[in-house]
């Protein structure tokens, strides 16, 4: 999903009127979903598919969807991780070189960020435009998480799900993020993969810029503030997208 094109001032406006970029982590500034799948493969032997229905009958257990109970710090990683461990073997499935209970750790070990997104960061923060991040997040996830985007340089706001007690697509998030950036929601812009975030945000009055692509996102979020040479700066090679 693409958000619509935000208005643009011209150049003599542009310090007069700065908005708040705020990227989401996971799919956007960091791994893709299917590069830590498969990574978890071939460190874990456990398959994507596997471990996409273990992940579900965990959910279906704590009755909320996908990883939210962590993200909400409603259980801890070890207890969580319990209850993945044992679905996991329930399906036959073989944990020798699995460590569930700390989950985070051996899921983003080895793992890189998304460097001409973090490139991106530093590319809108050069224009004149704050940045911040938005994420649905894991409290103890944070140590691995956060030092991936390091390269992006200093971020203005982070507000993470995990610490706040609230996560997207919930509109609350988009309140507390407004208030921590001391932004307007028409001054606020996510960055995120999700369709349904996206949705919320451009329902509270922010504008939304799909990720899908790494190519297609700078692409649109240059469209966005008016950057058209974003694309070309950030992705360096041209045959990455």
């Amino acid at each position: 999903m693409t958000g619509s094109p935000l208005a643009t001032a011209g150049p003599q406006e542009t310090t007069m009127d700065v908005r708040m970029i705020w990227f989401d982590f996971g799919g956007v500034l960091g791994p893709s979903p299917k590069d830590l799948f498969t990574a978890y493969h071939r460190k874990t032997g456990i398959t994507a598919e596997q471990l996409a229905v273990a992940l579900g009958e965990v959910s279906e257990e704590l009755g909320r969807p996908a990883l939210a109970a962590l993200e909400l710090c409603a259980i801890s990683e070890p207890d969580w991780g319990r209850l993945l461990g044992a679905a996991l073997t329930g399906a036959g499935v073989d944990l020798s070189r699995a460590r569930p209970e700390e989950f985070g750790r051996q899921w983003f070990e080895g793992t890189h960020a998304n460097a001409p997104m973090l490139r991106a960061v530093r590319y809108v923060r050069d224009a004149g435009h704050r940045v911040g991040v938005l994420s649905n997040n894991v409290r103890e996830w944070q140590p691995y998480w956060r030092r991936m985007i390091e390269p992006a340089g200093e971020f203005d706001r982070i507000v993470d799900s995990s610490e706040i007690g609230v996560r997207k697509p919930d509109p609350r998030i988009l309140r507390i993020a407004e208030a921590a950036a001391g932004a307007a929601a028409a001054e606020c812009v996510l960055v995120d993969d999700l369709a349904e975030n996206c949705a919320a945000a451009t329902a509270a009055g922010w504008r939304a810029v799909g990720f899908g692509t790494t190519r297609q996102c700078l692409t649109d979020l240059g469209a966005a503030l008016d950057l058209p040479g974003m694309a070309a700066a950030c992705l360096g090679d041209p045959a990455t997208g």
